[in-house]
């Protein structure tokens, strides 16, 4: 017999936090491309999901960008207010900075890669999506547009594939879900094969 799954309910909050998300993003694009960014946030969210996330979870997952580029502190807050006390804290887990001015980007990503070891299971599991993503696109733009990608990417491309490869160290010591850190870690290993 098979087993019934309860899936998560996606009311009116999610609903508002789609509409949210699309004011604070509008006009905004993929690095150095047309795509527009919200595709993104979409993506991360139906991947969270797809792993068992709920509602919280799976709005936290469209907001994960919000904070970092979308003005610090103050949208934390606002997100608290409209969203409430978890979404906001997983949001803050997946931030790798609060304010709007950046520290340079190997203190960012190191802090960042520190912090994933003792982030909550929510977190972890919005912040895996989204990596996978992020993976997912640079390993296509690999194929149509080469070492031109590299660009795009604070650390170039010696450190953009340095922080991917800590990233699959460090969530393989989480309790995120494995066959996602698999899919992150085949992401990588393609990315790594083609930037030689």
């Amino acid at each position: 017999m098979a087993r019934s799954v309860a899936w998560p309910r996606l009311g009116r909050k999610f609903q508002q936090a789609l509409r949210y998300v699309h004011r604070l993003h509008r006009g905004q694009y993929r690095k150095r491309t047309r795509i527009p960014y919200i595709g993104h946030l979409l993506v991360v969210a139906g991947l969270v999901l797809e792993y068992g996330g709920d509602e919280d979870l799976a709005i936290a997952a469209l907001l994960h960008d919000a904070v970092e580029d979308q003005g610090g502190r103050k949208t934390l807050a606002q997100i608290r207010r409209r969203f409430g006390g978890r979404v906001a804290s997983i949001v803050g887990e997946c931030s790798d900075r609060l304010t709007v001015r950046k520290s340079p980007w190997r203190v960012r990503k190191e802090t960042y890669l520190t912090h994933l070891r003792t982030a909550s299971e929510g977190a972890l599991l919005v912040s895996l999506a989204d990596k996978v993503h992020n993976a997912s696109t640079i390993v296509k733009d690999l194929h149509r547009v080469g070492d031109r990608v590299w660009s795009r990417f604070g650390g170039g491309k010696a450190g953009t594939l340095w922080y991917y490869r800590r990233l699959v160290d460090t969530f393989r010591q989480t309790t995120a879900p494995a066959d996602l850190v698999g899919e992150l870690a085949r992401r990588v290993s393609q990315m790594h094969r083609l930037a030689r």
